[in-house]
């Protein structure tokens, strides 16, 4: 499981769809620091050890430095620049790579991206007789993602502005329409409002860019009794309870879904008594799915964390690769298991964006099954009975 331990959630701020919770450390990570390194709007290639290629908006990375002996780490500051003019192309060897002997820079939610789009990146294990030569040779290559820049969320922009920084803040939870679309954790209260400016340059998923333009936020008051007032000492008691109240909630309620064990876990590099990873959902149907990517030190407090909440449709392709993994690729099994039948299956990783992976005979049958089965309508809408 993320724990959280050690942070604490304030009184969360809305501006329209959004609403931002502010985190607090009571006792900062000294010995990690992170600081920006900001690159531009020019695409960014990485070459991976495994020779295939990651292509994506990478407008910064982070840099983490650490201390050997446990001693205070020092950040190096945060520059934003401005937009390029032109637009090059940029070539990157590895998505975590070692700066210095204590310094490592990565690419900020890349690491997650990639493990998602990596997800069982092979094809099939098995060449059954339904799947194409195309996906027995290159199995899911090229797979792609949508993604939104945080520029193109509506009114984000503004709330990173005029919403203030609390005292101690290292991270922050930022919710669309009260769903909780991604989550943002840092060593020190300095690293963060460093890093605060490039929340507007991160990227988002679907929910949170269309939550933000159709969906507004709910408005949680705090009310006060003024029976339970009688003092100064009584006004700060029921100020500090409402304070609290919010945290639980926040904690059992609005932020469980981040809180649950992911599926998979993957070290990507060890820095000292800390460690990278990244991890991924179990592709629930009916529930949220985060990735994303965690630094946590030896004791297993958390010290870095950034997610993407992924959207119903990525989530669909998740399950349905991992469960198709699970059997070996065979559809039959994996049709079992998703209760439904073979044709229904293909259809499905046809609309899933998989159609490509079956062969065109093979995807044709199918959807001449599917077909069949459906009701057809006559002229004036009445279903009749298929012949």
């Amino acid at each position: 499981m993320i724990d959280f331990t050690g942070l604490a959630a304030r009184p969360a701020q809305t501006w329209g769809a959004l609403r931002l919770v502010p985190l607090v450390r009571h006792e900062p990570i000294e010995d990690l620091r992170l600081h920006a390194k900001v690159y531009g709007d020019e695409p960014n290639v990485v070459l991976l050890p495994d020779r295939t290629v990651y292509t994506a908006y990478v407008p910064h990375a982070f840099v983490a430095t650490w201390s050997a002996d446990g001693g205070p780490a020092a950040a190096y500051g945060t520059q934003l620049g401005q937009p390029l003019r032109h637009m090059p192309v940029r070539v990157r060897r590895r998505l975590a790579r070692r700066a210095d002997r204590d310094r490592l820079r990565f690419l900020p939610l890349h690491l997650a991206l990639e493990g998602y789009l990596a997800l069982h990146f092979g094809g099939p294990v098995i060449a059954w007789e339904e799947w194409s030569r195309r996906a027995v040779a290159h199995g899911l290559s090229p797979r792609a993602e949508d993604a939104w820049t945080g520029a193109e969320v509506r009114g984000l922009d503004d709330a990173l502005k005029v919403f203030e920084i609390h005292p101690g803040q290292c991270g922050l939870l930022l919710y669309a329409a009260d769903a909780l679309a991604a989550a943002f954790v840092v060593p020190h209260p300095e690293d963060y409002r460093a890093l605060h400016p490039t929340l507007i340059r991160d990227l988002y998923g679907e929910l949170v860019h269309d939550y933000a333009l159709f969906h507004p936020a709910r408005d949680f008051p705090a009310v006060i009794d003024d029976a339970a007032v009688t003092s100064f000492a009584g006004l700060r008691a029921e100020a500090a309870r409402h304070e609290r109240a919010w945290a639980a909630f926040h904690d059992e309620v609005m932020a469980a879904g981040l809180r649950r064990a992911p599926a998979g876990t993957e070290t990507v590099y060890r820095m000292g008594r800390f460690t990278l990873s990244r991890f991924l959902p179990a592709f629930e149907r009916k529930g949220e799915n985060h990735i994303g990517e965690t630094i946590t030190g030896d004791d297993g407090r958390l010290a870095y964390l950034k997610t993407f909440r992924l959207s119903e449709a990525q989530s669909r392709r998740g399950h349905l690769l991992s469960t198709l993994a699970a059997h070996d690729w065979s559809l039959p099994a994996a049709a079992a298991a998703l209760g439904c039948d073979v044709p229904a299956l293909g259809m499905r990783l046809e609309r899933a964006g998989f159609g490509h992976l079956l062969r065109q005979d093979v995807l044709d049958g199918y959807r001449r099954a599917v077909s069949g089965r459906s009701p057809r309508t006559r002229r004036g809408g009445a279903a009749s009975p298929p012949a």
